[in-house]
């Protein structure tokens, strides 16, 4: 039967549509500080600009735990408990963070308080992601994962980048940040007051399946199907250089191209801006053309493009803003084209998707720590420069792999025939 309503041919469920709103407020609250915590850490406590990285790599290690447990810990109890205790998480850790941490200039506290309060969104988005993976028809998986997506990056970090450009000259910085804690606590509000859909009240898995046994699962998926396992590398590499590039682009486009923070606030935006709307396209032509070759060939092979563009290109033409603007939205399409890698990993395990789905969001969440720690390693003997080229190098990776990650219904249409059975001729009667 042909879709009924707008949303249903949109391909959002509708069912989860309150959803979809609530993360996108949950991830613009957690968006608003992207585009300048990094800097306002080194300048208020600590000290310098790799200090800070080391508070966001310590942030992106425990969002690479609550990412993986996202999934394990849905098959259990259900995505709306994990939500609910994810949205605890942020609260609580985010008020320690700006009262006792960033307030006062503690460098000890900001790292542990900061680096705690990761924990909180992956259990949140994620879970929610689970909740649509649940429900979703998997005709219509890609568009779904898509507008995820666009929630997912419209927050993080573009709307929530245009909101601290309004609001940091009213209330600078710091009162930004607790404006963020607010809008974090509505978009929760929307996600669990709003969807009533049952699937994700409830535990995924089978009874039987005991909390060790789960998250042992998730993990064991990556030998047992090593399909999955490589997609977990690639998950990573989609937005490594993202979280990497929020250390020390600021300080690239603001102070030393002159732009200024509210430009950069202004360019961020607009880079992911250009990323939400083509991550639901690219979800459609994935479905279209196949999730494969959109990962590989506009993910991959555009953004070790593009990645090299929105450096070296501004860098050298100097204080041009809309040359700026111009490599930043190809950089965001290009982002895009990995948006069906969140389909097509759980399709690689038909008979386990939670556990494929817990070792994907495992790759979303090493991003947030392997894109900082990259910068904390090599931003000081090889500069910006290096570390970009590592990153055009990773998305190159990151296309090859992709090669490798066929459908089962590709690998069997991809064998030769069997040949016929051999039939023995009867003996001759003598």
């Amino acid at each position: 039967m042909a879709p009924s309503t707008v949303i249903d041919r949109l391909g959002i469920p509708k069912a989860l549509v309150f959803g979809y709103l609530g993360v996108l407020l949950f991830m613009v609250g957690d968006g608003v500080e992207s585009g300048f915590i990094a800097p306002y850490m080194a300048d208020h406590g600590a000290g310098n600009e790799i200090n800070a990285s080391y508070v966001i790599t310590a942030y992106g290690i425990t969002v690479m735990l609550a990412s993986w447990l996202s999934g394990a810990l849905s098959d259990l109890w259900g995505p709306r408990r994990v939500m609910q205790l994810g949205l605890a998480v942020w609260i609580v850790f985010d008020i320690l963070f700006l009262a006792l941490a960033l307030g006062p200039q503690n460098y000890p506290l900001m790292l542990v308080f900061y680096g705690l309060r990761g924990f909180g969104y992956p259990l949140f988005a994620f879970g929610f992601l689970v909740w649509i993976t649940a429900t979703a028809p998997n005709a219509r998986m890609g568009t779904a994962v898509g507008w995820f997506y666009v929630a997912f990056t419209g927050g993080l970090p573009t709307i929530g980048s245009l909101v601290a450009g309004v609001t940091n000259p009213w209330f600078g910085s710091f009162g930004t940040l607790w404006i963020a804690l607010g809008i974090i606590a509505v978009g929760g509000a929307f996600c669990l007051l709003g969807v009533r859909e049952r699937t994700g009240f409830t535990r995924l898995a089978p009874p039987g399946v005991k909390p060790v046994q789960s998250l042992l699962s998730s993990l064991s998926i990556a030998w047992t199907h090593p399909k999955v396992a490589v997609g977990c590398v690639v998950r990573i590499i989609n937005t490594a250089p993202e979280f990497g590039f929020l250390v020390f682009l600021p300080t690239f486009f603001a102070k030393e191209l002159g732009f200024g923070e509210g430009r950069w606030l202004t360019l961020l935006a607009v880079i992911y801006g250009t990323n939400v709307f083509c991550n639901l396209l690219f979800g459609w032509i994935g479905d279209k053309i196949g999730w494969r070759r959109t990962i590989a060939g506009f993910g991959g092979v555009g953004c070790a493009v593009t990645t090299l563009t929105l450096y070296f290109v501004p860098k050298a033409v100097g204080s041009h803003y809309w040359v700026a603007i111009v490599v930043g939205m190809l950089y965001g399409i290009t982002l895009a084209g990995f948006v069906s890698i969140s389909a097509l990993i759980p399709a690689l395990a038909p008979d386990n998707k939670g556990g494929a789905m817990a070792l994907l969001n495992l790759g979303a969440g090493g991003a947030a720590f392997v894109g900082p720690a990259i910068v904390s390693i090599f931003l000081g003997p090889l500069g910006p420069d290096g570390v970009v080229i590592i990153f055009a190098g990773l998305y190159v990776v990151a296309a090859l792999l992709t090669l490798y990650l066929k459908m089962p219904e590709e690998t069997a249409e991809a064998a030769p025939p069997a040949a016929p059975p051999t039939v023995e001729p009867e003996a001759v009667r003598t």
